[in-house]
């Protein structure tokens, strides 16, 4: 047994090394920045063009509960001031914004999908040799079903809680799992992030592993995730001067920062399935 468990050790270092070895040889730091910066930029026009949809519908406060769902994915200490200005542009929103300035703001936002597809071709080692049209159409149909996503759950959201004091209501006997049911709602984040990885690994690059390979590196990002945003959080309340040092910027760095991380999870992760696909195929000790 103690021979096996060697055994597996040495293995799975040797696929951790293999993806770090390709990681770095795929300019994997650089794509981060890149996926980084551009999911940045994303965040800004993708709230605008979801609150200008709201406003369109009639239900411009579901655009806060959008905001809300996205933020609780960060750390406090990052998403906070960025969700301050966030709200702010929520506010603002009208259903104006449904003409040229949503359409700008959809541009944006597929421009960041285009930076995930750029890095997870590369991690996987594949040329995306499909028209440019479609790729652009692909990005453009995500984010539209993004924010018809993201609104749908800021409806459930939002509503949940009355829905529930109805029925405990009607049904007294539930009344002592009412805690519980509140604590369901912040599985909600948690299940959006699983959402975008399945769909940034199944639909965006142009070649991966099978379907039932690619749960490893999700895996490894989201706990590559949890723990830069423990770690994170740590450094920006303890030690971080990063108000002193940068001013006025210091939130959008913070994000940014933060959002590298991010990215770097990601990608890694998708290095990480292509070392055990290497693996596999005996490439790999």
């Amino acid at each position: 047994m103690a021979f096996v468990n060697q055994a597996l050790l040495k293995r799975g270092w040797a696929v951790v090394g293999d993806a770090f070895r390709h990681f770095t040889a795929d300019d994997g730091w650089a794509m981060a920045s890149h996926v980084a910066l551009s999911a940045l930029m994303a965040v800004f026009p993708f709230v605008i063009f979801v609150a200008a949809l709201a406003g369109f519908i009639g239900q411009e406060r579901l655009a806060a509960g959008v905001a809300g769902i996205l933020f609780q994915t960060w750390p406090a200490e990052v998403a906070g001031p960025i969700a301050t200005e966030v709200q702010q542009v929520v506010q603002q929103a009208r259903v104006s914004l449904m003409t040229l300035s949503a359409l700008a703001a959809v541009v944006l936002a597929a421009n960041g999908v285009e930076a995930v597809r750029t890095a997870l071709s590369r991690a996987y080692r594949v040329v995306d040799r499909r028209p440019i049209v479609f790729r652009l159409a692909q990005s453009v149909a995500l984010v539209l079903a993004g924010a018809v996503a993201s609104l749908a759950l800021a409806f459930v959201v939002l509503v949940g809680p009355m829905l529930l004091e109805t029925v405990t209501a009607a049904v007294p006997a539930l009344k002592p799992y009412q805690d519980e049911f509140y604590l369901a709602r912040y599985a909600v984040p948690a299940a959006v992030v699983v959402v975008v990885l399945a769909v940034s690994h199944l639909w965006l690059p142009a070649g991966r592993p099978r379907w039932h390979w690619l749960w490893p590196g999700m895996l490894l990002t989201l706990v590559m995730w949890v723990i830069a945003a423990m770690i994170f959080a740590v450094y920006v309340r303890r030690f971080a001067v990063l108000a002193t040092t940068y001013a006025g910027l210091a939130s959008v760095f913070t994000a940014i920062f933060f959002l590298y991380a991010v990215a770097v999870s990601l990608i890694f992760g998708a290095e990480f399935n292509a070392a055990l696909g290497r693996m596999r195929a005996g490439r790999i000790g």
